[in-house]
């Protein structure tokens, strides 16, 4: 990088509760920060400017949002391309998260592909099934024995996904009423926060009723997340944790489009700003890279 950037875009097609607040965060830096959505950016980006990728997975959860090929063309006009294609794939696809954890040796749960019932007999209950493609905890299911695995496969057999994509089951996480996430920007973590579920509940989303508290990580836990995020190439996401014996954890998720509201910012750190200086965005850092080129 030589001298300040020219445009920061966040090129998304939604107005997420993130997306937003990044881009004026990052112009109260003095960043050209704008919002673009992939064809825009494709029209208007060129050598010198920055994209940060933030596609999602469609509604649908049959895959992700349209718009990665014009993401991808930004690479070869010049643009320093952020959570590029590749890296939103791999973050949203929950198979090739587990295949890349797994290749990188981070612990992980168990996780199967399959398409129907006898493939899933044969797997050891305790699982979830979910998506491929999910998110936001939609179509979900806990099965504790066989008469769960039908009752979820009657009901999954009927969603549009299902039939392109099958269903992945994944080893049980035992329940403990919270998980720990960490956004990594840059290889460095610059927030993190808890989700408590409420009482009696076996998954901590959001849209099921969690609360989003302050965490401050332990060191297991940072260098886990550093170690993961590079594990799937995204230059900012968060780590999904969960608990394990013996103070250790391992990775449940890592999110390639993740809502880093101000729960997340750590004590004296600034959330969104300092997002900013770990991805080398703020004037100040591009510059001295520059210097140091």
């Amino acid at each position: 990088m030589t001298g300040s950037p020219g445009v920061v875009a966040v090129v998304a097609w939604r107005h997420a509760r993130t997306n937003a607040p990044l881009v004026e965060a990052w112009r109260e830096l003095g960043i050209r920060a704008e919002l673009l959505d992939p064809p825009r950016a494709h029209d208007v980006l060129g050598p010198g400017d920055v994209a940060l990728a933030r596609v999602d997975v469609t509604p649908s959860l049959d895959g992700v949002e349209r718009g990665l090929l014009e993401i991808a063309a930004l690479r070869g006009r010049g643009v320093r391309l952020l959570n590029g294609p590749e890296e939103q794939i791999a973050a949203h696809d929950k198979l090739q998260t587990a295949q890349r954890l797994d290749s990188a040796r981070i612990p992980h749960p168990r996780t199967v592909h399959a398409v129907g019932l006898d493939e899933l007999a044969a797997l050891e209950l305790p699982f979830v099934l979910k998506p491929r493609f999910g998110s936001w905890g939609h179509d979900v299911m806990l099965c504790r024995d066989p008469a769960d695995v039908e009752l979820a496969l009657s009901v999954l057999r009927e969603r549009s996904w299902f039939e392109a994509q099958g269903v992945l089951a994944q080893e049980l996480v035992p329940p403990c009423g919270h998980d720990v996430r960490l956004i990594v920007a840059g290889g460095r973590v610059v927030g993190a926060a808890e989700r408590r579920a409420p009482a009696g509940a076996w998954r901590t989303n959001l849209s099921y009723g969690a609360r989003l508290v302050p965490a401050a990580p332990s060191s297991e836990a940072t260098a886990l997340a550093v170690a993961a995020a590079p594990a799937i190439g995204a230059d900012l996401a968060a780590v999904e944790l969960f608990p394990l014996p013996d103070c250790r954890y391992g990775v449940l998720k890592v999110d390639g489009a993740v809502d880093c509201s101000a729960e997340y910012a750590p004590p004296r750190g600034h959330g969104y700003r300092d997002v900013a200086g770990a991805l080398g965005l703020t004037p100040q850092v591009a510059a001295a890279a520059g210097d140091a080129v």
